[in-house]
């Protein structure tokens, strides 16, 4: 059954009618035009979905709209300001930790989870951060890389 929700997603207060028990990701992508968390695996277990959630990067295809009601949702789309990169963005960029795409946003939201919570983090914690996510092009070094260099 549908409800009235409210979430506030990027900065901005939205009011949607949305059966509580379906996917953050689907209203992400499907009923706000915020496609850069992508659609992998439905399960979690890939890391192309994630989103930060009251500072957390979680799995947008598994949290139920209905947890992220009256909370801090940030998707790749909200980190940057204006026509200035995040950090972590511009890292990603300099490093070229990317290639095909289908990972990078959710990399990117786990990097930048950890740097709030780890400014200057050790190699394996950046390892543990990005260790979710599936990269089928192999990235992972320099996404290692990109991590790093933000930190700095």
């Amino acid at each position: 059954m549908n409800a009235a929700v409210r979430l506030k997603v990027n900065g901005v207060t939205r009011h949607v009618t949305a059966a509580p028990d379906s996917s953050l990701l689907s209203l992400l992508r499907d009923d706000l035009g915020l496609t850069g968390a992508h659609y992998g695996c439905g399960h979690g277990a890939c890391g192309a979905c994630y989103v930060l959630i009251d500072g957390e990067a979680v799995p947008a295809c598994v949290t139920a709209i209905g947890e992220a009601t009256d909370k801090e949702i940030v998707t790749i789309e909200g980190l940057a300001r204006g026509d200035v990169l995040h950090p972590v963005q511009q890292a990603f960029l300099e490093e070229d930790a990317m290639q095909c795409g289908a990972c990078t946003s959710g990399m990117v939201m786990s990097a930048v989870a950890l740097l709030e919570r780890a400014p200057h983090p050790k190699e394996d914690e950046i390892r543990e951060a990005l260790a979710p996510h599936l990269c089928r092009c192999g990235v992972y070094g320099r996404a290692i890389r990109a991590v790093k260099r933000a930190a700095r």
